[in-house]
């Protein structure tokens, strides 16, 4: 065969390839190596066209033909002549997104070379597209004794980190996950590749909820740059989500050592301090650090900072959360909680200040158009429209909602895709349901597309991105309903509140202007209840003991409320006090102990509870209870409904705060009154009274039940009602200007 019928040849056999004739092509391939038997590239293409037949032993055979024939010096460059062959067709498919083919070919390509980092890197890459990945690829692979040996040359760090990249978003993750990304962090720990990575780790922690996994990524981070402050503020968080307090705390400790703006201060000594109230233990450190937080905090009013980055600028508003639980002075929070709400707004609109800009102008002509027949657009914002308190409470007002007349969306941040509860409600019940991540700009995008008339956010400070989306001010109207209590963003128009959960002269020392519902601010048709799980048997309580319970997360455990439980239970006798909440067990048990001891109150009178498997049941196990104590000076909200609904007496020391207010309006707006104290004193006659009275328990067990059917708390649909008007109200005097 000369020259050109050899040339004609390869091309009809690279054209047969390319059409996916790959028998026609291996005829020629054989022609080929019949006319010239010493041109070793011929082999190479016949057994890659045996092997796209599915002949792999065929095609093995085929490239070792050639090799068994020359010297042995020159068989690693007729080695790297064949995988690049292999390597150029992998590429090909790849591009044609032919990922299965492409695998299998590198597959063949790790047989030649099986030290080829970047084909074991692409391979790994190919399991993900192809649904192949189990996680053990690693170690068969051997890529994790490669990466960590250095035994290669030309990684390709992009690659690398596209990788990690995958690994990261796909949970759950095992031992070779984990020991794969500590391997890559060494190579792209100085690379504009990093950046990419910190977001993956992020999502591990709050989206896919696997906290101790990122603080575990976060800490081999650390081990290459142990003073990163943006890293150590994110481990911290991680490992207080994780329920690993003393590591949170002694982590934020140093962020606080190392920190030098007043900004990071602050929110390191937030850290500090909700770590330390959700221990439920040392109180001393705890008033301590509370002042030393409220100090930063004035500082940081009196300095008025206008140039926070965004990190920085959505800690101040955060920082407050923990404050409210240990003293119940609104006036004097709110004073600094306002202006620090407004230092943030600030900033966050002058970091985004052209869609800022871009949302004002619209508002601003759309009042001139607006029309009030038309639907209105009401949208909600959290990411608590789950398994959580507000996911729980929300419901009856998705159920209610008159459709003839307003519109619903949905903004669902830090969406969970295993959660029923989004999808029955708050996705499946919405006209428009959009499942975000926990970036505020492109929540603000949205809620600005949808054209949203008014905007509901229900995360108040307890969500940093909610704040933020919130501060844009993206639609018109704004309005803060069920969550912490408001944020005090000058943003937000309107919260909501009922006669009774806020004292009268609450507009005082609220920017947003308060607007009361005519009954109450929360309604719920009821709750799914279980089978009980706890006997007075198990806890080795008498059948006629009086057993007081109280349900609450530690941080909202005070000393003083405590001992006047302890003081309940001291004047009853026979008296038993149940305590179940979410904290180190030890801690909260000596916590209580003390308080027991000082009070003259047994141990042997205490029992400590354990979280149940669901809230069905916990709500079944409640009947355990003869009388509820409620805390002070942060209420309970779904656990004071709970308890109310299961027909339990419960006692509750009103206060001047919204969170001092809720078992309050929630009882008012049940019917009852039995149980509401006034005064410290009254908290424990109350309880006495209806420990030893067990005529006037049953009275109020007998008025709870009866509640069910007349109460306005148990009215989801007149209270939906109610919402509804309250939003036509806020339209109207929109579209007129007031």
């Amino acid at each position: 065969m000369n020259t050109k019928n050899a040339s004609n040849t390869l091309a009809q056999a690279q054209q047969h390839l390319i059409a996916g004739e790959y028998n026609q092509a291996a005829k020629l391939y054989e022609q080929a190596i019949a006319s010239e038997p010493d041109v070793i590239p011929h082999y190479w293409y016949l057994g890659l066209m045996l092997l796209l037949q599915n002949k792999e032993i065929e095609a093995q055979i085929t490239w070792m033909l050639p090799l068994a024939d020359v010297e042995e010096e020159n068989i690693p460059a007729y080695t790297q002549e064949l995988t690049e062959v292999l390597q150029l067709e992998a590429e090909r498919r790849e591009n044609l997104e032919e990922f299965s083919l492409a695998w299998v070919i590198r597959q063949h390509i790790k047989e030649i070379n099986s030290f080829d980092i970047n084909n074991l890197l692409k391979i790994v890459q190919l399991s993900f597209k192809i649904d192949k990945f189990e996680g053990v690829e690693f170690e068969e692979l051997e890529i994790i004794e490669l990466l960590n040996s250095q035994n290669f040359v030309d990684l390709n760090l992009e690659l690398l980190q596209q990788v990690l990249q995958q690994v990261l978003e796909t949970p759950p993750f095992n031992k070779s996950s984990i020991d794969f990304i500590k391997s890559c962090l060494p190579y792209l720990i100085n690379t504009p590749y990093f950046i990419d990575v910190l977001p993956a780790v992020m999502k591990i922690g709050h989206i896919f909820k696997l906290p101790a996994t990122a603080a575990h990524l976060l800490r081999l981070y650390l081990n290459l740059d142990s003073n990163n402050l943006e890293i150590l503020r994110h481990l911290a968080i991680f490992y207080q989500n994780a329920k690993n307090y003393s590591q949170a705390i002694e982590t934020a400790k140093l962020c606080l050592s190392l920190s030098t703006e007043i900004a990071d201060k602050i929110f390191a000594v937030h850290l500090i301090l909700c770590n330390l109230v959700t221990t439920g233990g040392y109180w001393e450190e705890i008033c301590s650090t509370k002042q030393e937080l409220e100090a930063l905090q004035q500082d940081l009013i009196t300095s008025q900072p206008h140039a926070l980055d965004e990190v920085r600028t959505l800690g101040l508003l955060t920082a407050s959360f923990a404050l409210p639980h240990l003293e119940d002075n609104p006036d004097n929070f709110r004073k600094i909680h306002n202006q620090l709400a407004q230092i943030c707004q600030k900033n966050i609109q002058a970091i985004y200040h052209q869609e800022f800009k871009r949302y004002s102008e619209r508002h601003i002509s759309h009042r001139k158009t607006a029309n009030y027949q038309n639907k209105l657009k009401i949208g909600y914002v959290s990411y608590a429209l789950r398994r959580h308190s507000v996911g729980w409470l929300a419901r009856w007002l998705f159920q209610h909602h008159n459709r003839e007349h307003f519109e619903i969306y949905t903004y669902l941040i830090n969406y969970d895709l295993g959660d029923e509860i989004s999808q029955n409600w708050y996705v499946n019940k919405a006209d428009k349901a959009h499942k975000l991540g926990i970036k505020a700009l492109e929540v603000a995008e949205k809620i600005y597309d949808d054209e949203i008339d008014i905007l509901v956010d229900l995360d108040s400070i307890t969500l940093d991105v909610s704040c933020e989306v919130m501060s844009l001010k993206p639609a018109p109207i704004q309005v803060t309903w069920l969550g912490w209590d408001a944020s005090g963003i000058p943003a937000i128009d309107y919260f909501i509140a009922d006669p009774y959960v806020l004292p009268d002269s609450a507009q005082d020392y609220y920017t947003e202007k308060i607007l009361r519902l005519p009954q109450t601010y929360i309604a719920v048709d009821g709750f799914e209840v279980g089978i009980p799980t706890l006997r007075r048997q198990d806890l080795d309580i008498p059948n006629d003991a009086v057993i007081y319970l109280s349900s609450q997360r530690v941080y909202k455990r005070h000393p003083e409320t405590t001992k006047w439980q302890m003081k309940i239970i001291k004047e009853v006798p026979n008296s038993y006090f149940l305590i179940k909440g979410d904290a180190e067990e030890e801690p909260i048990k000596q916590f209580f102990y003390k308080i027991a001891e000082e009070e003259g109150v047994e141990r042997s009178r205490l029992r400590f509870l354990p979280q149940d498997p669901s809230e069905a049941v916990h709500r079944a196990n409640l009947t355990i209870a003869d009388v509820v104590l409620d805390t002070y000076p942060y209420n309970g909200a779904t656990t004071t409904l709970e308890t109310l609904w299961m027909g339990i007496p419960l006692v509750t020391r009103v206060g001047q705060q919204f969170a001092g207010r809720n078992s309050y309006t929630m009882m008012m707006n049940a019917g009852i009154t039995e149980g509401i104290a006034w005064t410290d004193e009254e908290y424990v006659e109350w309880g006495v009274r209806l420990g030893k009275d067990e005529a006037l328990r049953q009275q109020v067990v007998w008025k709870l039940k009866a509640s069910r059917q007349t109460a306005p708390l148990w009215n989801g649909k007149q209270f939906t009602r109610d919402m509804e008007k309250a939003y036509e109200q806020m339209w109207q005097s929109y579209i007129e200007g007031k």
